[in-house]
């Protein structure tokens, strides 16, 4: 595949999920009465923009690697002793603008409202992806057990159906290798209905490398079983509106909860690195999955709205989490922190996310080799 093959793809996708995220924060920004000045994809010189009415000016710069939306009288730390240097710097009316005098919790909404924005794209696609194309309701019968396998040793037997793992109700054949590999158990749990009887049983499964359907080499948790796909296919079931939605809520909740605990994994020294990915990762993963059309592409699209939503949502100062933590200082002890304080904080998470972006780069790369 050449390179303008990964990069167009990427540089879409990118796009909009970025534009959803940042324009979460313009919406409740305006709704309460904040200026807005910019609102940029991209970072970097402008490639081409225009002003609109009310005075924001809307671009497109050079670098797509995410965007922002700057505010009226726009500063990034803000402490009790600049209030009134602030107040005498602008007239009665630009005052009302200034996001830093406005209150804690139309603050804290503004920046929310960017995280809040992906997940509700996520669920936006689920849904309409959900109606259209269906969702795979195939129920999970085991129809071979590989004698000596994780699964033989627990005592899985041919034509077991698998109802949960983990406690996760397990509705179609396609959320058995989900469920496992997004297990971080060393023992998983199997409810299975035997003979109208239902039994539990516990496996742990083999770490083996193998391949994705995308030809990517991972490691997956594999527990010796073969699932029976009467005909060869799966059946898929178009749904109604109430139903795509609520199968959508479920889908991105279980993302989030998956993603916080592979996170936590790696916070503690556990797990494998291999599979933390970056920029270039994306642009590989996003442009093969878009020579598989326009639904594959749209599905990465929300999994990747989520990422970016919750990552945001992270205590870490230049992040949106780490403005909400700020505010939760203010709102508790009636003030926000001193200037000198957030300065430092700023310095911190500007460095943490540098070498964040330096690890999961190096990890791509080496993931060429």
């Amino acid at each position: 595949m050449g390179l303008i093959n990964y990069i167009v793809p990427f540089i879409i996708l990118l796009t909009i999920v970025v534009f959803i995220h940042e324009y979460g924060h313009y919406y409740f920004a305006k709704k309460y009465g904040v200026g807005v000045t910019d609102f940029s994809i991209g970072f970097g010189k402008e490639i081409f923009g225009w002003n609109d009415k009310s005075g924001t000016r809307w671009k497109i710069c050079w670098l797509p690697l995410g965007g922002y939306v700057k505010f009226f009288g726009d500063r990034n730390v803000f402490s009790q002793s600049e209030q009134q240097e602030v107040i005498r710097k602008y007239n009665k009316e630009d005052q009302k603008k200034l996001f830093i005098l406005k209150p804690i919790y139309q603050r804290s909404i503004i920046v929310a409202a960017g995280p809040l924005a992906n997940f509700v794209l996520a669920v936006l696609v689920f849904s309409i992806i959900n109606i259209i194309s269906g969702k795979d309701m195939t129920p999970a019968v085991i129809n071979q057990v590989q004698e000596g396998s994780p699964a033989f040793s627990a005592g899985m037997k041919k034509n077991d159906k698998i109802l949960s793992i983990d406690n996760k109700k397990v509705e179609s054949i396609l959320e058995v290798s989900t469920f496992i590999n997004s297990s971080t158990a060393e023992i998983i749990e199997f409810l299975l209905l035997r003979d109208d009887q239902e039994i539990s049983v516990f496996v742990r499964p083999n770490l083996v490398e193998s391949t994705d359907s995308l030809g990517n080499k991972i490691k997956k948790r594999m527990i010796g079983i073969q699932l029976s796909v009467p005909n060869n296919e799966l059946q898929k079931k178009p749904l109604g509106p109430s139903k795509a939605i609520y199968y959508s809520f479920k889908e991105v909740w279980f993302y989030s909860v998956t993603s916080l605990k592979y996170l936590g994994k790696k916070v503690i020294g556990e797990g494998d690195f291999s599979q933390l990915g970056g920029p270039i990762k994306i642009a590989q993963v996003t442009g093969q999955v878009a020579e598989h059309g326009i639904i594959p592409f749209f599905t990465i699209m929300a999994y990747i709205s989520i990422s970016l939503g919750l990552i945001n949502l992270f205590p870490i100062p230049m992040l949106d989490g780490g403005h909400l933590m700020f505010y939760l200082y203010e709102a508790i002890f009636g003030k926000p922190l001193s200037q000198k304080t957030q300065e430092g904080f700023f310095r911190i998470g500007l460095f943490f996310l540098l070498f964040l972006m330096f690890f999961v780069t190096f990890n791509d790369l080496r993931s060429f080799g």
